[in-house]
């Protein structure tokens, strides 16, 4: 029998018609999420680390400047649908609503090289809406700079499908990718099907989330910012949250 699904690389089936988003009364003072920029950021090992140089220096030169280059699915950043549909948008083509609003900090306590499936979703609180952002706090942020970082937990095909299902815009998790670690991917062509199932319906990734611990087990407004670099596949992003009320 031919494989019915369509050729890699195409098979985006648009963004998800999501709720108007509701009003928020914030509970807590912003809280920063995302890594600093640094040479030292969570990567993968494949990907050269973030490269920084000084251009103009103080007092020799009446200014300082500095120059970097990265991958930009380097330290905390998002995936944009073009990262595996071609016919998917790349990220200056993501509209802001996507990238901000109203959702949920889900604590998991896993053990490593979990996967987590549906069943540690369905009775994870507070429970998602439609439309909302849900970040998952595992701890595994507090493990980089370590082996056990590269053991992280990752989500199941069933578990990236049930959170479509439910018409989230966006997923953040606190370590390297939703898909298999690398050291657990089967020998050949891994083919990403979390990833894949996620961004097929236009739910946002983001990797490498710092710590949500402050924010674990309640509701969160939260904004990504990602720059809208055109015709890429990804993003750098500073993220912020903070408490709401529910």
């Amino acid at each position: 029998m031919c494989d019915p699904s369509p050729p890699r690389g195409q098979g985006w089936r648009g963004w998800m018609a999501l709720p108007p988003a509701g009003a928020t009364t914030a509970a807590g003072p912003w809280i920063d999420l995302s890594h600093p920029f640094s040479p030292a950021m969570p990567r993968v090992p494949t990907f050269a680390p973030l490269r920084m140089t000084r251009l103009k220096c103080l007092p020799a030169d009446p200014l300082n400047v500095t120059e970097f280059s990265m991958v930009v699915h380097t330290g905390t950043h998002m995936d944009a649908p073009f990262h595996f549909y071609n016919d998917g948008p790349t990220f200056e083509a993501i509209p802001l609503d996507r990238l901000h609003g109203r959702g949920v900090v889900w604590r998991l306590d896993l053990a490593p090289d979990s996967l987590i499936g549906p069943e540690h979703l369905e009775v994870a609180r507070p429970a998602l809406e439609p439309g909302d952002i849900l970040a998952l706090n595992t701890g595994w942020s507090d493990r980089f700079g370590t082996e056990s970082y590269d053991h992280h937990p990752c989500l199941s095909v069933a578990a990236a499908d049930w959170l479509v299902a439910r018409r989230v815009k966006l997923v953040a998790f606190d370590f390297a990718t939703p898909d298999l670690p690398v050291n657990r991917r089967p020998p050949g062509d891994f083919d990403f099907p979390v990833h894949r199932a996620l961004l097929r319906d236009g739910v946002l990734i983001c990797e490498h989330l710092r710590s949500a611990g402050d924010l674990a087990g309640g509701h969160a407004e939260f904004v990504f910012g990602a720059l809208a670099l055109v015709g890429s596949d990804g993003a750098p992003a500073r993220v912020l949250a903070r408490k709401v009320s529910a």
